[in-house]
């Protein structure tokens, strides 16, 4: 047996002991990096597995790329869908050659918010494969309108939408007034309906969608898996950087921790001098 059958073999037999000590907890699987994606190998297919990440986070990246090259790979891969690019757009007219700036292109990619840099390799990936990248995030000129939207205000339970309330209150470090929640929490809902509703579009027999999104989006109990069917199946892995993140883990199948990020305060330039 060849070193490479060896290693991954033992990831393998890992991943199956952290998969099966997590379902007698009823806990998420808690998996290292060293040993995704080697996980899904244990796993019955699904038709959407959704992946979250840090944004900040370059180890999140690096796994993203991982998953889509192990599932194309294998023949598995059907649509990568991304919040990091608007619904509407993808590179399925694109070859396999295509040059990434025809992919960014295609994408409408906009680098001062999702840079390229830390994007592109998973989206490269996909595309070197023959997979088609579909942007799933609400187009911004839709924004507004979501805003009006109160059918979105009774989408979640009562307790699921004070933790997305609580949620856009520490993203906006704590200064958000309370009066702009409601329309904070639907626009956050129509994105993750809009995610929700590109990964269902591209679901394929017998292969899986990969879709990408922030941790809070992929949630199980308060973001995109609310918005389908019971008959679409799927599993939720979040990467996290930090055990200060644990609350998010009640939301997910499997988490996978990477090291810390260094200290940075984000919110220390938006308080009031003291």
């Amino acid at each position: 047996m060849s070193p490479a059958s060896t290693r991954f073999l033992w990831r393998l037999g890992a991943a199956f002991t952290a998969l099966a000590l997590a379902g007698c907890a009823g806990r998420p699987a808690v998996i290292p990096p060293a040993q995704w994606p080697a996980p899904l190998a244990a796993e019955s297919p699904t038709d959407v597995l959704l992946l979250g990440e840090q944004h900040d986070a370059p180890d999140h990246q690096r796994l993203q790329r991982d998953t889509v090259q192990w599932l194309a790979e294998r023949g598995r891969l059907a649509a990568l869908v991304l919040e990091m690019a608007e619904r509407g757009h993808s590179t399925a007219a694109l070859p396999r050659d295509a040059t990434e700036a025809q992919v960014q292109a295609a994408l409408h990619w906009q680098d001062a918010a999702w840079p390229w840099a830390a994007y592109g390799p998973v989206t490269m990936a996909a595309v070197r494969a023959g997979v088609p990248v579909l942007g799933g995030n609400l187009p911004r000129s839709a924004m507004a309108a979501a805003m009006q939207e109160t059918r979105w205000d009774e989408h979640l339970t009562a307790t699921a939408r004070q933790q997305l309330h609580d949620a856009l209150q520490d993203g906006h470090c704590g200064l958000l007034p309370e009066a702009r929640l409601p329309a904070m929490a639907r626009i956050q809902i129509a994105r993750d309906a809009s995610l929700a509703r590109t990964a269902q579009e591209a679901v394929r027999p017998g292969q899986t969608v990969l879709l990408v999104a922030g941790g809070e989006h992929v949630l199980r109990d308060r973001g995109i898996p609310t918005h389908w069917p019971t008959s679409l199946t799927s599993k939720v892995v979040s990467a996290l950087t930090d055990k200060a993140q644990a609350a998010i883990k009640t939301g997910v199948d499997m988490v996978i921790t990477t090291a810390p990020l260094p200290p940075y305060d984000a919110c220390a330039a938006l308080r009031p001098p003291k």
